[in-house]
């Protein structure tokens, strides 16, 4: 193929000042979708091309590497840099179509999904799990291959231990950790067990995740709506209801963004202190964060009160089915007779995959990696939304410190019929009112993480157009 200056028609000056290298590899990620570079033919060198652009080598090394741990190019010293797939394509966001307040999923692909809670999957650090997964099958006897441990397998487990310890403070041992299938599991599970032991309803953040309340309740137990304000949880509130437990999002609320304050923290665990009551910490993005120290976990400061649970969907893929719970003992024997009856175990080699990615470091290496690539976006969208904030009276954008989405909040606009709108222009985006237990004013839960730069100022302008016209 052609390379040098006639390279996919490359205009160095479109490129934005900072985050070259994203923009790069997404121009050339959109390429190979096209079918403009087709499977095994060469990238120009790296030295080249960042000549003729006028650019830093550096700059094209970084994009290559990218499209590397994507597994869509591959480099040989001799042969070059080759494209070696052609990857699926998925909505943008690779997120399933979604049913929401706005009304059903159209099936028509939408131009742009802004669904929050979906990593870039582009991200996925296909090398490193191919080469984990060489060593687990190289490596592990035949036995491993045998209906696993309900509590999950004990290596990966104790290399949890380990992280949850570095990462969020946690002092807690491998026969306290359960290996679940995502958070939704968790929620599943601690539902059936509180059921069994007479519980009948449960203390929900308002607003809060739809998904979460929707699962709590399939299984049982009735989601009673808590008020959260600019220091999380209402402490207050729940003094005076029903339930005895609570699901809480401390480290980064969702949807406001909100992290839970060192007096309001003090109040909860003092709360389930005296009551007897259980806090079930969500730790929800929390290693996803950009402009304030990490948040510390509950867990340490009341571990029979905590059950504490966290996932890789945001950090690795939702598809990946693999997440963790730290179980209080008193719970603990109920919650592991649940999870075996509910599927026996969850899938082993996933486990010894994760579970090499962890011990190795390569974990963490993807994390910072994707945290200054969600940054970057982050802020796109941020700088796009301006003009939204500025022309809509009230209109603000918060929780931007943490996670993979940000919430624009909208009071005075219908945020259900400014989504269907948006739907109609091939917009996906999430609306506040649906988190909502308790009516309150309107806004859009915006993620942005798994959306190229130039997806989310158009999307920006089609927000800032129709929610002008409606305010």
């Amino acid at each position: 193929m052609s390379s040098g200056s006639d390279f996919l028609q490359l205009d160095p000056a479109a490129a934005p000042s900072v985050g070259r290298a994203t923009w790069l590899a997404a121009r050339i990620h959109d390429a190979v979708v096209a079918g403009a570079v087709g499977v095994g033919e060469h990238l120009p060198p790296s030295r080249q091309l960042a000549a003729e652009l006028g650019w830093s080598r550096g700059v094209v090394v970084e994009a290559y590497q990218r499209l590397g741990e994507q597994g869509l190019v591959t480099a040989r010293s001799r042969a070059g840099t080759q494209v070696a797939l052609v990857p699926a394509q998925p909505a943008p966001s690779g997120a399933p179509p979604v049913t929401s307040a706005a009304g059903p999923a159209s099936s028509t692909p939408p131009r742009v999904d802004l669904s929050p809670g979906v990593p870039d999957l582009d991200l996925f650090p296909r090398a490193a799990w191919l080469r984990a997964e060489r060593e687990v099958l190289t490596r592990s006897p035949s036995s491993a291959l045998r209906y696993g441990d309900p509590a999950g397998d004990p290596g990966l487990r104790t290399a949890l231990t380990g992280w949850l310890a570095t990462h969020r403070g946690l002092r807690t041992t491998p026969e306290a950790v359960v290996i679940v299938s995502g958070v939704a599991q968790t929620l599943a599970l601690t539902a059936h067990v509180l059921r069994r032991a007479g519980h009948r309803c449960i203390a929900v953040e308002d607003p809060g995740s739809r998904g979460a309340r929707d699962e709590l309740a399939y299984w049982g137990l009735a989601p009673v709506g808590v008020p959260v304000d600019a220091e999380g949880l209402l402490v207050e509130a729940l003094h005076a209801g029903p339930a005895r437990v609570v699901l809480t999002t401390p480290a980064h609320q969702y949807p406001t963004g909100v992290a839970m304050s060192p007096r309001r923290r003090t109040q909860l665990l003092g709360w389930a202190a005296r009551s007897g009551g259980l806090v079930v910490e969500d730790d929800y993005d929390a290693e996803h964060r950009y402009d304030r120290a990490p948040t510390p976990a509950l867990h340490p400061s009341a571990p029979e009160s905590v059950l504490h649970t966290g996932s890789v969907s945001k950090a690795l893929a939702p598809a990946l089915r693999l997440g963790w719970a730290v179980v209080p003992e008193h719970l603990r024997a109920a919650f592991l007779e649940a999870k075996h009856a509910s599927d026996i175990a969850s899938a082993s080699l996933p486990q010894l995959v994760l579970e090499r990615l962890v011990s190795s470091g390569a974990y963490d290496q993807h994390l910072r990696r994707a945290r200054r690539h969600q940054r970057s976006r982050r802020d796109v969208l941020v700088a796009a939304l301006e003009a939204v904030v500025s022309a809509v009276p009230g209109a603000a954008v918060s929780g931007v410190a943490a996670g993979l989405h940000l919430l624009l909040e909208l009071p005075g606009v219908d945020d259900v019929a400014l989504a269907r709108a948006l739907r109609d222009e091939g917009v996906v985006v999430d609306t506040l009112s649906r988190h909502r237990v308790a009516p309150g004013p309107g806004g859009l839960v915006l993620g942005y993480a798994s959306q190229h730069p130039h997806r989310l100022r158009a999307a920006a302008e089609a927000i800032a157009r129709h929610a002008v016209a409606r305010a």
